[in-house]
């Protein structure tokens, strides 16, 4: 039986003062063994991250390294005609919110093709949106030597709608002086264990169900 992957795709951005610029990626990658402890039936085999993505709205900042949504794109197309030759089924773990409109994209032309392909985010509850109370309990609990706790500072927490505006217009440096949105202050490594166990198990039921929509998301 040929095995099925499962592949990681983050993000190389700022994260404020206090968490890696591969948070995304390292939350993906995470996640992706996690989903895959947890499924049953054939061989499933985590594929090194895809480590950079769609992240122009962070550019504002140093370490940022955007490839944007045209090219992330391509090479998910590129990546998923080349793996189908010997993996039976591919799923995108995505860690990155701008990276959607790409990864929707490329697996609709997928599917499109006919390959057995679909994709999940990382997703919990009542997350904030960058570089909060989410990301970083989720980094306390999987990666805790690389939170440099003494810069840890209350970011911009109002509604991401109310943000937006400004946002599209200007990236994240328009509406947070340090680049966080959220509340890092809050986080915990008993909170991130909580958190990061509702991302694997969101993905692995997904997964399991595997009912794609329009665009190739398991929903």
């Amino acid at each position: 039986m040929s095995p099925m992957l499962v592949i990681p795709v983050g993000s190389t951005e700022q994260h404020g003062p206090h968490l890696p610029l591969d948070t995304d990626t390292r939350i993906a990658t995470a996640v992706s063994h996690g989903v895959v402890e947890r499924l049953v039936g054939g061989e499933w085999l985590v594929a090194p991250a895809v480590s950079y993505g769609a992240s122009g709205e962070h550019e504002g900042f140093p370490g940022t390294v955007s490839i944007g949504t045209a090219a992330l794109r391509l090479l998910l197309v590129e990546y998923g005609r080349s793996a189908s030759n010997w993996a039976s089924r591919l799923v995108f773990v995505n860690g990155h919110g701008g990276n959607v409109e790409a990864l929707a994209a490329a697996v609709a032309l997928l599917r499109y093709e006919g390959r057995d392909v679909g994709w999940v985010s990382c997703s919990a509850v009542d997350s904030d949106a960058h570089a909060g109370h989410t990301e970083t309990s989720v980094l306390l609990h999987i990666s805790p030597g690389d939170v440099w706790t003494d810069e840890l500072t209350r970011g911009n927490t109002a509604p991401l709608a109310e943000l937006m505006p400004r946002l599209r217009s200007g990236g994240i440096a328009a509406v947070s002086e340090l680049g966080v949105l959220g509340d890092p202050t809050t986080a915990t490594a008993a909170e991130g264990e909580r958190i990061f166990a509702e991302m694997v198990n969101g993905c692995a039921d997904r997964i399991t169900r595997w009912q794609p929509d329009r665009n190739g998301m398991l929903i």
